[in-house]
């Protein structure tokens, strides 16, 4: 694996990730904070993805796909609830 694209990607990620911080303290509205808080946790699992390539652990990916499993669960108790469902 060339360390240069893992650099490279590591960047981009954390580039859009703080991009998603910026907009998680600011979003002027609730539900623009839970989809930023939802597009940094997809980063997360794309930096975990990356992870496993860069070191050819296909367990890295298991453990992103339970990640991402619970960031979707999260997000939908989240919805629920500013909805008044819960």
């Amino acid at each position: 694996m060339n360390p240069t694209f893992f650099a490279w990607g590591a960047t981009i990620i954390a580039l859009c990730a703080l991009a998603m911080t910026g907009r998680l303290i600011a979003g002027p509205t609730v539900p623009d904070r839970v989809v930023a808080l939802d597009s940094i946790n997809t980063l997360v699992v794309a930096m975990m993805v990356l992870l496993s390539v860069v070191y050819d652990s296909v367990v890295m990916v298991d453990v992103a796909i339970v990640y991402a499993g619970l960031s979707f669960v999260g997000t939908m108790f989240i919805a629920r609830f500013m909805e008044g469902g819960v």
